[in-house]
């Protein structure tokens, strides 16, 4: 039985969407558990099946969590031990097993994650090279990931979330005051992992300094912006890029915008509908991937850029898949998002 408190991520089937991410993000389990008064298990709901769930334009944050749950989960009895179950977790590819008794009431979880996390060989590359002129003045003497959140620099955050998830074999492309950040990171083993860095002679775009990675990789890698504040799962987003079979994966996030007038909906001139103040939800790019080995192969030499290649790959019909994430995440690129993560540091990583 897992050794956290699996009762912290229990809901009832009226839970609003938006409690129940709240739930289960503090419960991090990455599974809710939904079950009514008598403590019997209604369904399931996982990180995969809200996400799935944020794709489609008809969700909305307070609708109710029975409509995205999976209401027949695979359980197990009490009897079946720790062993058995990772190897029924195995067989139906799941990454936990609610355990019930005979009247179906939920006393228990089985969590592929009570192993030790193991050690990821897919490689990572951080990006640290810009010249971060929105921060100016703190970076005329700062390169931006050096500059401090919370007790730390903002690239430190970063790497630190990557190894706690099982990476360990690091690549940071640098060019702005490229030796201030090779001197604070050195060769990684201060944290036990491996770092080499990729110096770009000149700007090469966030697709450019691949080129520069001493081989090809021969699994998938994570590609990342050095100047974001983040929660994302980076081990959800590898698997749910391995079991996409995508060429590459681009990390989304929920962007709204609400119109201050009342929108007209007209069929030439006769009247439609008045729509007062409608929001517009978009998905905007995270600033995060994860790429297969054959899209790293396919890269001229060069400047260019991975929306560019994204783009061009759709169009081509290779698949590009998407990851929304509603995890914390601020891109640090003007002084007011600076002061922000200076704010909300204590309350999101203390």
């Amino acid at each position: 039985m897992s050794s956290k408190d699996w009762k912290k991520a229990c809901m009832d089937e009226q839970a609003p969407l938006k409690r129940a991410i709240r739930i289960i993000d503090d419960a991090a389990l990455q599974i809710g558990l939904v079950t009514d008064s008598a403590g019997r298990l209604k369904g399931v709901v996982t990180d995969g099946d809200i996400r799935r769930a944020l794709l489609k334009p008809d969700t909305t944050w307070d609708m109710p969590i029975s409509a995205v749950m999976n209401p027949n989960p695979a359980v197990v009895k009490p009897t079946v031990s720790p062993t058995q179950a990772r190897a029924r977790m195995q067989k139906l590819s799941l990454r936990h097993l609610p355990i019930v008794d005979s009247n179906g009431t939920l006393v228990g979880l089985h969590t592929w994650d009570e192993t030790v996390t193991p050690r990821k060989d897919n490689w990572v590359v951080l990006m640290a090279g810009g010249f971060g002129t929105r921060l100016r003045p703190l970076t005329d003497e700062t390169p931006k990931p050096l500059l401090p959140v919370g007790n730390k620099p903002i690239l430190e955050h970063i790497l630190e979330s990557f190894i706690d998830a099982g990476f360990y074999r690091f690549f940071i492309s640098v060019h702005y005051k490229a030796e201030m950040i090779k001197r604070h990171f050195g060769d990684g083993s201060k944290w036990g992992v491996e770092i080499e860095y990729l110096e770009e002679p000149k700007p090469l775009g966030t697709a450019g300094c691949l080129n520069l990675l001493p081989e090809k990789p021969n699994e998938p890698l994570i590609l990342m912006n050095g100047d974001l504040l983040t929660k994302v799962d980076f081990e959800r987003l590898l698997e749910f890029h391995e079991s996409e079979q995508a060429f590459a994966t681009l990390c989304v996030r929920e962007y709204t915008q609400q119109v201050p007038y009342g929108v007209i909906d007209a069929d030439g001139s006769r009247l439609q509908q008045i729509v007062e103040k409608p929001v517009q939800r978009y998905f905007v790019n995270a600033g995060i991937y994860a790429m297969s080995p054959e899209f790293v192969r396919t890269l001229p030499p060069g400047r260019s850029d991975v929306p560019d290649h994204l783009q061009n790959a759709a169009c081509l019909g290779r698949k590009v898949s998407v990851f929304p994430i509603h995890e914390y995440w601020l891109d640090i690129g003007r002084m007011d998002d600076f002061q922000r993560a200076q704010d909300e540091y204590l309350r999101q990583f203390a």
